[in-house]
């Protein structure tokens, strides 16, 4: 069967000239964002093709070599495998757990107000900041180490930033436990809308409170799942500040805390005459990103079910 020709509406002169006007207002700021980001990323994309030497400002055309490169080179691809890794594990966790906490919150439960404030306190506090209270906490000699120690479940102390077994994971724990307030709060907000009138519908059918949860709750808060979802995996696939203070920069121990944004520092800025490669490297995660994000976006226009 064909499909029906949708007859577009018109335009009055009066809508043509309130539209041109709504433009004539973007104008200043769509300049002000093509010159500081617009030319930036031009000229990333224009670095990604050359062989930079910062010294001496030469450039030298070598193709697609630095993107081959990108995609053989095994600390590159060291890099890579951390950060899938890391947004693997720290996506779903942080949002399972924010949805749950942000329906609990949400319940008829004493003091939830109370806990409302305290959970949120975490995202006022800046990352340096925690990645610090992290790596004390998880020092040899810090609370994390005394615990298990006075609990006999280790002899001595582990030196956690030191062992790529722990160090990588002790970043996912930071994070998890720093972003979930955040997304709590965004669930928490949508669940204030949700009628009430559904979940008594539901507690005259007899259903449970895993049933509410699994058939009301979850569906309701498929839009705002998917904008979690889709802000957590960009922000893990960005993620560097937290790594960057961990190792000092280096990715250690053994790349095992190198990501793919430490990668591109450390080449574009820490390497001679490798900001062509780093510029690559940006282009191609940036290419991950924006596929990520229309697949996202895709999937937000379905219905919405409630």
């Amino acid at each position: 069967m064909e499909k029906a020709k949708v007859s577009r509406r018109k335009y009055t002169n009066y809508e043509k000239k309130e539209h041109q006007q709504g433009y004539l207002f973007l104008t200043p700021a769509i300049i002000i964002l093509f010159i500081f980001i617009g030319l930036s990323v031009l000229f990333v994309f224009y670095l990604s093709f050359h062989k930079v030497n910062l010294f001496t400002k030469q450039y030298t055309f070598v193709g697609f070599k630095n993107y081959q490169r990108v995609f053989t080179d095994e600390v590159a691809r060291r890099g890579l495998q951390n950060t899938l890794m890391f947004s693997l594990v720290v996506v779903p966790v942080q949002t399972i757990m924010a949805l749950v906490i942000s329906s609990i919150l949400n319940s008829k439960i004493r003091g939830k107000y109370f806990f409302r404030t305290v959970y949120f306190l975490p995202t006022l506090t800046s990352s340096s900041a925690l990645t610090m209270i992290f790596m004390f906490m998880f020092s040899v000699t810090g609370p994390i180490n005394n615990v298990l120690i006075k609990m006999h479940l280790i002899s001595q102390g582990i030196n956690f930033l030191q062992e790529p077994d722990f160090a990588l994971k002790v970043i996912m724990v930071m994070n998890i436990w720093s972003t979930i307030p955040m997304y709590t709060t965004m669930y928490l907000a949508s669940l204030q809308d949700l009628p009430a009138s559904m979940y008594e519908a539901a507690d005259i059918d007899g259903a449970g409170p895993v049933k509410r949860f699994w058939y009301i709750t979850v569906p309701y808060l498929k839009p705002i799942t998917t904008y979690v979802l889709l802000t957590s995996i960009i922000g893990t696939l960005q993620m560097f500040d937290q790594a960057y203070i961990f190792s000092n920069g280096s990715g250690g121990p053994a790349n095992s805390t190198l990501t793919v944004s430490l990668m591109i520092y450390k080449y574009a800025f820490g390497t001679q005459n490798a900001m062509g490669y780093a510029a690559a490297m940006a282009v191609v995660l940036a290419i991950v990103i924006m596929i990520i994000s229309r697949l996202a976006e895709k999937a937000n226009n379905e219905e919405r079910v409630y």
